[in-house]
């Protein structure tokens, strides 16, 4: 078996700048601190993101830029595709007053399906939710269709070269079990990307975790860092 465990130093190695990534997360709970933190340390940029939302300016516990809000911050992002911004100004600013940022909203439930789409090799999503609104005009929308006399909207499924996510429990595998609501979008986002790097909370090993408390198996991930001790 190949050993997956890898530094924080690997992993953000990898990642060049113009990168796509995804990365798991509500407003930063399930998502990989330590890699986003140690991105911003290192500066890589021209970075396009997929998320749900962008972080916070402020974190729960009084953290200046929580979550990929950081990245923003540091203008190393040329390109958001989200659901939520709001509690992220610098996303207002860059992208409305600088012009140096551009940014898709999408629905939540659309955009997951985009990237669940994206995982399973298929070739789009039919949603009837943003029916004559501004996601017609989305560069991820082919069009409308009419099913059985309802409108619906067929949107491009999505994929990235990075998806990094977060696990409460991972075993040296890449098993992964998340607590309570972390699971979020680290889900859908683990059969989305090229490369799967997965942040545990807590390196187990394997056998640790029962089979049937396996949420995303170590098959889609490629590699650990163990974030008890990154």
């Amino acid at each position: 078996m190949r050993h997956k465990i890898i530094s924080v130093a690997e992993a953000v190695d990898m990642i060049p700048d113009g990168a796509t990534i995804m990365y798991g997360g509500f407003l930063g709970c399930g998502s990989a601190h330590h890699i986003i933190e140690a991105l911003a340390q290192k500066g890589t940029k021209d970075l396009t993101i997929i998320g749900n939302d962008c972080g916070m300016a402020t974190g729960p516990n009084g953290e200046e830029f929580y979550g990929v809000a950081k990245l923003v911050h540091n203008h190393q992002v040329k390109h958001v595709i989200a659901t939520h911004v709001g509690m992220t100004p610098d996303v207002g600013t860059q992208g409305m007053v600088d012009k140096t940022l551009t940014v898709d909203l999408i629905p939540q439930g659309t955009l997951a399906e985009m990237i669940r789409a994206g995982g399973a090799g298929l070739g789009g999503v039919l949603t009837p939710t943003g029916v004559g609104t501004i996601v017609e005009d989305s560069p991820f929308c082919l069009g409308k269709q009419t099913i059985d006399g309802r409108d619906y909207l067929l949107m491009k499924p999505i994929r990235a070269d990075f998806a990094l996510i977060n696990g409460y429990l991972v075993d040296k595998f890449g098993n992964i079990w998340y607590k309570g609501t972390t699971r979020n979008f680290n889900i859908v986002m683990a059969t989305a990307a090229d490369v799967v790097i997965a942040e545990a909370d807590n390196v187990v090993e394997i056998g640790d975790i029962q089979p049937e408390n396996v949420v995303t198996s170590g098959a889609f991930v490629n590699y650990i860092v163990d974030g008890g001790n990154a």
